[in-house]
């Protein structure tokens, strides 16, 4: 029997949640549930209209937002709290973006916070100089707000992920009476 591509149940290929939605509506739904707030994103840039858009663009997506004006800004910011995801300038005064997020990722207390850098620099060279600084991803400005709240909402998404598999490692762990 053929299956209705437009029927509720969809077809033989559609996976079912355990809470009985299809895989595809979960899918579907995702980007219009908010993402929480108690997730963070830093937001640093030394242009005053820039920081102002991001801010803008991703603000309602649920994580508080911080700001940043520099590099050492940033990096104050931090310490004081480490963000579950950096949108981060190269080109600043002070420290450099590419700075900034080589700290990030030689720390061992944020080497696992994603960091988007977001820059007017657009040639290959500079996204591989990114990626050799560590950044996990890169963004040409002017700013996509579709591009930007996407890969937001993806890195947000995998944090958390990251965040709920260690807590389920260290739960066997404790179950299985062995040390952390």
């Amino acid at each position: 029997m053929a299956s209705d591509p437009n029927s509720p149940a969809g077809g033989p290929d559609d996976a079912r949640t355990p809470s009985g939605g299809s895989a595809s509506d979960w899918t579907q739904a995702g980007p219009e549930e908010p993402l929480g707030d108690d997730l963070s994103v830093l937001i640093v840039d030394d242009n005053e209209q820039n920081l102002e858009l991001m801010h803008a663009y991703v603000d309602g997506l649920g994580p508080r937002l911080r700001l940043a004006r520099d590099g050492q800004e940033a990096v104050a910011a931090i310490e004081a709290e480490a963000p579950d995801l950096v949108l981060l300038d190269i080109m600043m005064p002070r420290m450099s973006g590419y700075q900034v997020c080589q700290w990030i990722k030689s720390r061992r207390e944020t080497r696992d916070v994603p960091v988007i850098m977001v820059t007017a620099l657009g040639e290959v060279g500079d996204v591989e100089r990114a990626l050799d600084h560590g950044a996990d991803d890169f963004l040409t400005k002017p700013i996509n707000r579709v591009d930007l709240v996407t890969r937001v909402r993806t890195q947000l998404r995998v944090r958390r992920l990251r965040h709920d598999l260690e807590a389920t490692q260290s739960e066997l762990r404790r179950l299985r009476g062995e040390r952390p």
